[in-house]
């Protein structure tokens, strides 16, 4: 994961503290995590930070919009209660299903913008 040469359709971080974004965004590739996000910079794959901390500082918004000029998704998990969720998994999948469907990934039986339909198994 931490060479160009390992080939991947991205990565996705989640959760993602701002301590790995601000590490990601100066191009501090210390660690496994951190090394292979600057490989997907600098291979142009998709990367997507599922953010966690709240509230957002102004430092934290500068690294996301450095970030979001090299193409790098931040994605915070934000409940969305349009969906009229019945119960707090619903929420979590909701975020969970829009992260995979950047990627691609589609489940049977949930749709990003609609929520659960009958019958949905994880």
């Amino acid at each position: 994961m931490s060479s160009g040469s390992w080939k991947s359709d991205g990565m996705l971080i989640a959760p993602c503290s701002v301590k790995t974004l601000a590490e990601i965004g100066a191009g501090y590739a210390e660690d496994l995590i951190s090394r292979s996000a600057d490989v997907c910079i600098k291979e142009r794959r998709p990367l997507d930070l599922g953010v966690r901390e709240t509230p957002l500082s102004a430092i934290h918004l500068e690294n996301m919009l450095a970030l979001a000029r090299l193409a790098v998704v931040s994605f915070p998990a934000v409940p969305a209660f349009y969906t009229r969720p019945r119960a707090l998994d619903d929420i979590v999948d909701h975020s969970a299903v829009r992260m995979m469907d950047y990627f691609g990934i589609e489940l049977d039986g949930f749709m990003p913008g609609e929520g659960k339909r009958e019958g949905f198994q994880k």
